[in-house]
């Protein structure tokens, strides 16, 4: 099986980033399993595992990707099992268009280039031409409580692709058409898709891969209290 590369969890964390351009390269079976393997380590509560992965590949992968680009491109709706991304206020929303205006600007589309946008969005049903996508689900009864596993699970996943010298790139967008992944994947309808990663070897000649966000200070995200604390009776 192969072995991920050494590094400090430091480095994993700050190198590993979204990817939006790969290689016409698949990944190596047994790279595959060890990149799997090594994100079953992922914490969960109480150990019960909820996540569910569904890793399209080959024909399986050119079909789902031409099923979703056609849909996106023609309008066909799309019923994600979750509901699409709420709309955001504040500096969650300033995030958001700073994170826009930094894949835009690297891909050289100006604001008002309409025709640009769209289709830089479409590259996301594109798989940003990555050879292997995993689809993330878990059972429709769980909700939030088992929500939370599988997002640590995902974090865990990326960053053993990183580790294995592998680029990914999570994408809420995969879970817009979940009938097309359940049939493909002959999965029963009580299994709701979330989202999915698509994920390969980085093609650093693609400009979106030369974007680069910022995160937000401690001081907006984070607060820390050690002084006494008053309870007021209930």
């Amino acid at each position: 099986m192969s072995t991920p590369q050494s590094l400090s969890v430091f480095d994993a964390i700050t190198q590993r980033r979204s990817v939006r351009g790969y290689l016409p390269k698949a990944v190596p079976e047994d790279v595959l399993r060890s990149v799997f393997e090594l994100a079953q380590a992922a914490p969960s509560n109480c150990n019960v595992q909820p996540w569910q992965i569904y890793v399209a590949s080959g024909e399986t992968r050119d079909a789902l990707r031409e099923r979703m680009r056609t849909g996106a491109m023609t309008g066909r709706a799309m019923t994600p099992d979750i509901g699409f991304m709420p709309s955001t206020s504040g500096e969650h929303k300033n995030r958001q268009y700073a994170c826009a205006a930094a894949l835009y600007g690297a891909m050289g589309i100006a604001r008002e280039d309409k025709v640009g946008r769209m289709q830089a969005t479409l590259r996301n049903f594109e798989l940003f031409d990555a050879p292997h996508v995993c689809f993330i689900g878990m059972k429709r009864e769980y909700g939030i409580p088992m929500a939370l596993d599988v997002g640590m699970y995902a974090q865990t996943l990326m960053l053993s692709m990183h580790a294995h010298g592998l680029g990914s790139c999570a994408q809420g967008s995969m879970g817009y058409y979940p009938d097309d992944v359940r049939q493909a994947f002959g999965i029963d309808d009580d299994i709701q898709i979330l989202f999915g990663i698509s994920f390969g070897y980085e093609d650093p000649s693609i400009a979106a891969n030369g974007a680069r966000t910022e995160r937000a200070p401690l001081s907006e995200t984070v607060q820390f209290n050690q002084a006494p604390v008053a309870f007021a009776e209930a």
